[in-house]
């Protein structure tokens, strides 16, 4: 597969050769949205928690004998029926989400996701990426370049794929709306789908390659 390569200001300067077996993979669905809802549920936090009878506080001493009051029997006042007692059925802290999912299929889900980058004409294939001072505006031209060149709307999102961790450009990078840096080695198949635009750097497609494949 040959690919355009990309300067800084948005010119071609070439052409590199994609490995087929990344980025030239037919779209399933269905396996994608497994490793979506996957990984959503990995990440999710279970914050929601209601405190059952044995949580509350008190209620160790029969509130009346149980014979000879005329009132109804009862055995603490931290009952879910009294007042300030404990919530029956609410949700809890040990709730699992956790979902697990096969290493291959999730490894080729994350390929499905930049094929269809590829096929859609959404991968920008950049040859190096350098910014002379850390400074919002020195990115934002880069961008502004390649949006103007390329013809392709950046402002919309876009996802920069570094080989390796570059604190100036992601420091620069910070402050611009609807744009992420994440290494080549840390990609994810939700960050990839959840961008419009997939900027990557020609050195992290061997970091990729080497990283997910044998």
């Amino acid at each position: 597969m040959k690919q355009s390569v990309y300067n800084q200001k948005g010119e071609e300067v070439g052409k590199a050769e994609l490995p087929a077996e990344i980025f030239d993979l037919a779209l399933n669905k269905i396996l994608v949205h497994q490793a979506v809802v996957a990984q959503m549920s990995n990440a999710r936090k279970t914050i929601a928690h209601t405190k059952d009878r044995s949580e509350r506080r008190g209620g160790g001493r029969k509130p009346w004998k149980q014979k000879g009051t005329g009132r109804a029997r009862h055995g603490s006042i931290r009952s879910p029926i009294w007042r300030g007692g404990g919530i029956s059925f609410g949700p809890t802290k040990e709730r699992v989400f956790t979902k697990k999912i096969n290493k291959k299929m999730k490894q080729k889900a994350l390929f499905m996701a930049l094929s269809s980058k590829v096929r859609d004409n959404e991968m920008i294939l950049l040859d190096k990426l350098e910014i002379a001072e850390i400074k919002t505006k020195a990115m934002t031209d880069i961008l502004n370049n390649l949006k103007n060149n390329l013809k392709k709307d950046l402002t919309k999102s876009v996802l920069i794929v570094l080989p390796k961790t570059d604190l100036n450009i992601i420091r620069a990078n910070n402050n611009i709306p609807k744009t992420k840096t994440i290494r080549a080695d840390s990609l994810n198949v939700l960050d990839v789908l959840n961008y419009k635009y997939f900027l990557i750097l020609q050195d992290s497609i061997d970091v990729i390659k080497k990283t997910y494949t044998k």
